[in-house]
C-alpha cells in the first residue's frame, strides 16, 4: 500500500482516536510497530481562529513519519485552508474524519453527517485535492444507519475526488461503538473499490489483526483500544502475518516502555498534563493483569510522578510474570475507540 509516494511497509497501523492519539504516544507506536500514525482530530474551524490548544494538537515529532494530521469540519473552504495549514507543518499527509458520531460534531453538519451527501462530499473532496500537494484521506463509518449504508457512494466519490486512501469503520453512525463491526460489509467494499481500504472495528489482537487482512483483502487494518490494552500489537501482528512467532514482551520489554513513555510525555507536557496522560496510559497498560484493579485505584490516586512511575515499574515487573492472556479476547473500552 502507498499513501502518495510513501511505501507503507506492513498492514497494521494505529488508528486516530481523540484524546488519545498524542504525539508522544505516536511517537512511541511508531516505534513499537505501527505501519504510521494518524492524529487526533483537529478543527478547521479553530485552525481558522488560531486556536493556541488547536494548534499545539498539530505538532509532531520527525519520529513519526509517516505521519497524518486528521481534521474535521463541515465548510469546504475552512477545510482546504486546513489542509493547507498541514501541509505547511510538513505532514506527509492530511486525514478528514467523516466517522466521528458525537452529536456536537454532527450536529453541525461535519463528522459522519458530511457522508449523508455523496455528491456534496465529492466537491469539497475534490476542493481539498486540489488545494494541497500531499495527499488527502479519509475515514468514513458504513453508512448513516442501517437503513442508508452508502460507504459505497462515499467510497466512488472519494475515487473521483482523487483521494489517496479510505478507512472504514464497520459500524454506521447510529451504531456509535455499540454492536459489532460489519466485516462482511468492509470486505465487499474492498472487492469493489479503486483505492485502498483501511479496515477498521473489534480487533482486539493480533491474531484477528491477521485474519481481518488475509480474509477480507483489505489494504490495512487500524487497530484502537487494543493497543492501549496491548502496546507490542503491531509488531506481534506483523510477525504472525510474515510466518514468525514472537516471544511476549517481558517484564523488562513493559519497563522500557513506560521509561521511555514518561520521558515523551514530560517533553511535550507540563507537570499536570503529563500526569494526567501517565494515568490514563498505565491503567490501560494494566487491564487484565494479576492486581489490576487494585493498581488502577492507586494510579488515580497517586499525586507524585516519581511514586507513580516507580509504582508502575514494579506492577509490571511482578505481574507480567504471572499473566493470563486469555484476557486480550475480552471486551475492553466498548464505549469508543473502535
Amino acid at each position: 500500500m502507498k499513501i502518495g509516494a510513501i511505501s507503507i511497509d506492513h498492514p497494521f497501523v494505529l488508528a486516530p482516536m481523540a484524546g488519545i492519539t498524542n504525539s508522544p504516544y505516536r511517537r512511541l507506536m511508531r516505534g513499537l510497530g505501527s505501519a504510521f500514525v494518524v492524529s487526533e482530530l483537529v478543527s478547521a474551524n479553530g485552525l481558522e481562529y488560531a486556536s493556541q490548544r488547536t494548534l499545539d494538537l498539530l505538532q509532531f515529532n520527525e519520529e513519526e513519519r509517516p505521519v497524518g494530521l486528521q481534521i474535521f469540519g463541515e465548510d469546504e473552504e475552512r477545510l482546504c485552508r486546513a489542509a493547507k495549514v498541514i501541509e505547511a507543518k510538513g505532514a506527509d499527509f492530511v486525514d478528514l474524519n467523516l466517522g466521528c458520531p458525537v452529536p456536537k460534531v454532527v450536529k453541525k453538519g461535519a463528522g459522519s453527517a458530511m457522508c449523508r451527501d455523496p455528491i456534496g462530499l465529492g466537491k469539497i473532496l475534490t476542493a481539498m485535492v486540489k488545494s494541497v500537494s500531499i495527499p488527502v484521506t479519509i475515514k468514513i463509518r458504513t453508512g448513516w444507519d442501517s437503513q442508508t449504508r452508502n460507504a459505497h457512494e462515499v467510497i466512488q466519490a472519494a475515487t473521483d475526488a482523487g483521494v489517496a486512501i479510505v478507512g472504514v469503520h464497520g459500524r454506521t453512525r447510529a451504531q456509535g461503538y455499540s454492536g459489532v463491526a460489519d466485516w462482511d460489509f468492509i470486505g465487499d467494499l474492498k472487492a469493489k473499490a479503486k483505492i485502498p481500504i483501511i479496515g477498521n472495528g473489534d480487533i482486539l489482537t493480533a491474531t484477528q489483526a491477521v485474519e481481518k487482512v488475509k480474509i477480507y483483502g483489505v489494504d490495512a487494518v487500524y487497530i484502537g483500544r487494543a493497543a492501549l490494552r496491548n502496546p507490542f500489537i503491531f509488531e506481534q501482528a506483523r510477525a504472525i502475518y510474515n510466518g514468525r512467532t514472537l516471544a511476549l514482551p517481558d517484564s523488562d520489554r513493559y519497563v522500557s516502555l513506560l521509561i521511555k513513555q514518561r520521558a515523551l510525555l514530560s517533553e511535550s507536557y507540563d507537570a499536570r498534563m503529563s500526569m494526567i496522560h501517565s494515568k490514563k496510559f498505565l491503567s490501560w497498560y494494566s487491564s487484565g493483569f494479576p492486581g489490576c484493579h487494585e493498581f488502577r485505584k492507586k494510579v488515580f490516586t497517586s499525586e507524585d510522578p516519581a511514586q507513580l512511575w516507580e509504582m508502575a515499574e514494579n506492577f509490571f515487573r511482578v505481574s507480567t510474570e504471572n499473566r493470563d492472556l486469555s484476557f486480550l479476547n475480552q471486551p475492553f473500552l466498548m464505549g469508543g475507540h473502535g
